[in-house]
């Protein structure tokens, strides 16, 4: 598989510091997007742990199977979890600190997505932008009730609260998503700094894979800046260029009940 991959992070107009990480390991396959929480500087601590444990511990994963994939991809998650919960019991300043992990794995001919919290995985195909993975967020939890609708969430005062993060406890399970890669298919990962400012139509528009990912995400991040930039702003953007052989048609979750640790 041949990518052109491109990230950056911004701190946004309102913000003085920025709790945001990422990570592209783009010879292996491995992007990671993480928004941390804690204050103090702590938020910071968690996302630039979580990027780094998460990135490390997925490694390489050549000649590996889906299931072995997903296997990998969840202990590297839950083992960033265990190493900055342990820093929240043993450091007094970094108590309540907790990070989201968003980390797409390509691999043979297939994606593989770990998620955790509300940072999000988008999926750009035939001119279609899909978004893979599905926020852990209160407002989540009440659109899927039914007592609130998409557009009323995004509005909603409790937006931003999220329901699972990395580090707030002793372990996590993280949602694994997978499916086949196709030639052209535009991957962006996103901190809900970016999704929180921008609907998806209008991150539709400024993606396609005849651009370059370093030109989207700039764009991006200007345009969430110019609709307020209330948060630190990260994007990812991965543009599969050629693959090997014929992919299959399928894409594929396994998530964990919400709240379950």
């Amino acid at each position: 598989m041949h990518i052109t991959s491109a990230g950056r992070s911004d701190v946004g107009v309102i913000r003085s510091g920025n709790e945001d990480s990422f990570r592209m390991i783009p010879d292996r396959g491995i992007f990671v997007v993480a928004d941390g929480m804690g204050g103090h500087a702590a938020g910071e601590v968690a996302s630039d742990m979580a990027v780094h444990i998460v990135a490390d511990e997925i490694h390489s994963l050549k000649g590996l199977t889906d299931q072995q994939v997903a296997d990998r991809m969840r202990a590297a998650i839950r083992t960033a979890n265990g190493q900055i919960f342990q820093r929240t019991l043993t450091e007094h300043d970094k108590r309540g600190m907790g990070t989201t992990v968003t980390a797409l794995t390509l691999f043979s001919t297939r994606f593989l997505i770990g998620q955790v919290g509300d940072s999000r995985a988008y999926l750009l195909r035939d001119g279609k932008l899909s978004q893979l993975t599905k926020d852990h967020s209160y407002v989540q939890e009440q659109v899927d009730a039914g007592y609130l609708t998409p557009e009323q969430a995004r509005t909603h005062p409790y937006s931003n609260v999220i329901t699972r993060c990395v580090g707030a406890n002793s372990d996590v399970m993280p949602d694994i998503y997978t499916g086949a890669v196709r030639t052209r298919d535009v991957f962006l990962l996103a901190s809900d700094g970016l999704t929180g400012m921008l609907e998806d139509y209008q991150l539709a528009e400024l993606l396609s894979p005849d651009r370059m990912p370093e030109d989207e995400v700039d764009a991006l991040i200007g345009e969430a800046n110019r609709h307020g930039g209330l948060d630190n702003i990260t994007a990812i953007i991965v543009r599969v260029d050629s693959i090997d052989s014929p992919p299959e048609d399928d894409v594929t979750t396994q998530q964990n009940p919400a709240g379950r640790r």
